[in-house]
């Protein structure tokens, strides 16, 4: 579902992301990790066309990003790590906005509204300002419009950031219902703990370059490789095939002068 080639991304003499090539498949949840600045976010933003590449291929669901960019957005949505909001709608302005941007028709747009403010809490500040919604509030109604067009490729940029226990669940639960109704999530976040829980596949970014990519268990396997080819481990002394999705991360992505 999602074909990435030989992507690479400089910003003057900065090389952001480099050479990357990847594929996820449709109805897969990948968690797509590294350190702040390894190209995380810059990725992403290429995938979803709102940066160029400097050189490289992406295709989504079939389609050249570059030849027809319309019919990429129209099978993808994206939530940014900072959604923009239109602070003087309310909820319920906004949605049917994101309806009309689609041209979905607006009974359509009701019955979506009815299940996705039921299932998110926002019926009781349906006819609030966004301005006067709390962060958590804020971020469901992101969610719910994310999903009014139905979306083959969700892209998410740190999914839970700034949310309670409850809408981080809430968050969690319905994403591993997308994949499993084949919708193809493509994700960051900083929350490893979670990630474990979530992923099918995890992808580790450093430095711009793709440095590893499998399954938990596959990552395990390959780390634990790693190791007994004679290399020392860069964090700690933790069991790298037992360990947790942490210990390989750090392992992977510290610098050697790291503390």
């Amino acid at each position: 579902m999602i074909e990435i080639q030989d992507l690479s991304k400089k910003f003057g003499a900065v090389q952001a992301v480099r050479d990357l090539t990847l594929n996820v498949p449709a109805g897969e949840l990948f968690c797509f990790l590294g350190p702040n600045g390894a190209g995380k976010t810059t990725t992403i933003k290429m995938a979803c066309g709102l940066l160029r590449p400097s050189s490289g291929k992406i295709t989504i669901g079939g389609f050249d990003l570059a030849r027809l960019p319309e019919k990429v957005r129209q099978i993808i949505a994206y939530i940014p790590d900072t959604p923009y909001l239109y602070e003087r709608l309310t909820p319920l302005e906004f949605f049917e906005f994101i309806g009309d941007l689609y041209k979905i028709p607006r009974r359509e747009v009701n019955e979506n509204r009815e299940y996705y403010f039921d299932l998110f809490g926002l019926g009781q500040y349906s006819s609030c300002l966004i301005k006067d919604l709390s962060h958590g509030y804020r971020q469901r109604l992101v969610y719910a419009a994310a999903f009014l067009h139905k979306p083959r490729v969700l892209f998410i940029d740190e999914p839970f950031i700034g949310l309670d226990p409850y809408t981080i669940r809430l968050i969690h639960d319905l994403l591993r219902r997308k994949t499993a109704d084949g919708m193809t999530i493509f994700l960051t976040s900083h929350i490893l703990a979670l990630v474990e829980k979530l992923a099918d596949r995890i992808g580790i970014i450093a430095d711009g370059r793709l440095i590893a990519v499998g399954t938990l268990e596959e990552l395990r396997s390959q780390n634990s490789s790693a190791g007994d080819a004679g290399s020392s481990p860069r964090h700690g002394d933790h069991d790298p095939v037992q360990g947790p999705l942490e210990d390989i991360f750090l392992r992977l992505t510290r610098p050697e002068d790291g503390l």
